[in-house]
């Protein structure tokens, strides 16, 4: 490796990097050549214990420091994570396998983006004088405590920004687990933390699988649970979270719509379907992988989409001309190979794509399919990979329908020059992000998040302050108190 990817230790807690090789080994794999980069041991109980002991014990004296101190060393830490945006993109590439082209311009600096907007913000985090004649209340806005973050493989240094930054900023502590598939990202921003000043013990990352992340939810020292991942884990985490009444945030799987209707300008909608199919290898969760086309523009659509996808550069995510790399591990590539194969069988039409390239490492061509009814799996199922399936429309109302009978409510796009439709197309979609005429844009300074099983809570914007902190009212009586007796 001419970048060295192994960490000193598997853990960081209380300020310093920890180790413990009891824990089981989790293998690093590169997934442009399939080789080993790393060994990270996952966690054991004495490490969680370690973990929770030292949130628990730090983050009542964050909470009692000013926003503007706590803010400070938010935006400190953005300014270390702008500053290193190469060495991180170049770390996120390694644990994702998502081209450079990508990680540098998406990763660190979206994670950076939400610790700057969330040290800017800890300082307004205040409650509210409401007067009762001569009595009145006030409201406080209080930290909950030790919050658990349990992130997914896709975006390791982005989802740990994204829960740590709102977390810190309302004067919790934070623990977070990265999924087992990409553990390297987040020890960086564990790093970059304390270094910014953010005291020890209040930003601890515990490598692990399940068993990890059951003990951290479990464990009655923690407050809130924040998870992103699929609905099964998310059902897991949900039950466990409520069974000692904590608060949750779960950003779950998607089988979003993106209807692209007959005035739609083709070359933007064709770009949106790219961006909300293939950026990532497609490994998005918010993607739009139902694409709804009317049948009076599906042909050129498709044939422009597929014109489009041959400019696709497939090859070393190093190398800063590659825009599409590989699955994150050859287990997602054969899961996803396993709906290509189901695509065909149930008799959808494959337009381009649809195989695993002949190179090292775990590379699937960008995958089309067309004529694809409501009923198929590759329609219903979350693929997590390459594959797009589009369907045909005719009617606003039919489409609607159909774009809304999913299990499923992440997202939803729509694509058209009536800007009364795409008003009234977005405010009829049953998800919690929607995009008119763009797809897959997620700005620190908007709320992201889904319906129905897609999840419940708010990542991101103001929005996000809700998940991580609680009101305490204070009445306050001026006046004598009456009684009965």
């Amino acid at each position: 490796m001419p970048y060295d990817t192994q960490p000193p230790a598997s853990h960081f807690i209380d300020g310093s990097y920890v180790e413990d090789t009891a824990g089981t080994p989790i293998d690093v794999i590169y997934p442009a050549t399939g080789e080993k980069i790393a060994t990270v041991h996952a966690a054991t109980p004495a490490i969680v214990d370690q973990a929770i002991a030292s949130a628990k014990k730090a983050q009542a004296a964050w909470a009692a420091m000013t926003g503007t101190e706590r803010g400070r060393i938010l935006r400190r830490a953005s300014e270390i994570m702008r500053e290193r945006n190469h060495d991180l993109s170049v770390l996120e590439t390694y644990d994702t396998g998502k081209p450079y082209q990508e990680t540098s311009v998406v990763d660190a600096t979206s994670g950076a983006d939400a610790l700057e907007y969330f040290g800017g913000m800890a300082a307004t985090l205040t409650g509210e004088h409401i007067q009762l004649g001569e009595n009145w209340v006030y409201t406080r806005r209080e930290a909950l405590g030790v919050c658990v973050g349990i992130g997914a493989w896709n975006y390791p240094t982005q989802i740990a920004c994204w829960k740590g930054a709102p977390a810190l900023a309302c004067g919790n502590a934070m623990i977070f687990k990265p999924s087992e598939t990409t553990p390297l990202c987040a020890l960086k921003v564990a790093e970059i933390l304390y270094e910014a000043g953010l005291p020890a013990g209040l930003y601890n990352v515990v490598q692990g699988m399940g068993e990890v992340g059951s003990a951290l939810v479990t464990d009655p020292r923690v407050d809130k649970v924040s998870l992103t991942g699929s609905v099964p884990t998310g059902r897991k985490v949900y039950a466990a979270a409520a069974e000692g009444i904590k608060h949750v945030t779960m950003e779950l799987g998607g089988k979003s719509p993106l209807i692209v209707f007959d005035d739609a300008d083709i070359e933007n909608a064709v770009g949106g379907a790219i961006l909300g199919n293939f950026y990532s290898s497609g490994q998005v969760c918010s993607n739009g992988t139902r694409v709804f086309v009317h049948k009076a523009i599906k042909e050129k659509f498709l044939s422009r989409l597929t014109e489009r996808l041959g400019n696709a550069v497939i090859g070393d995510p190093m190398d800063p001309d590659t825009s599409f790399g590989p699955m994150v591990s050859e287990r997602q590539m054969n899961i996803v190979l396993g709906y290509v194969e189901k695509g065909q069988s149930e008799g959808a039409r494959l337009v381009t794509g649809g195989a695993r390239l002949e190179r090292e490492g775990f590379y699937l061509q960008p995958t089309v399919f067309a004529d694809v009814t409501d009923d198929m799996a590759i329609a219903r199922e979350e693929i997590f990979g390459p594959v797009m399936a589009v369907l045909d429309f005719e009617d606003e109302d039919d489409v609607m329908a159909r774009a809304n009978d999913t299990e499923f409510g992440l997202a939803a796009g729509v694509f058209t020059r009536d800007l009364t439709r795409a008003h009234r197309v977005a405010a009829r979609f049953e998800a919690g992000t929607c995009y008119i005429n763009t797809y897959n844009d997620a700005p620190v300074e908007a709320p992201f998040g889904g319906s129905k099983n897609s999840g419940v809570g708010r990542e991101n914007s103001k929005a996000a302050i809700e998940h991580y902190s609680q009101l305490k009212s204070v009445f306050v009586r001026m006046d004598d108190v009456e009684a009965p007796f």
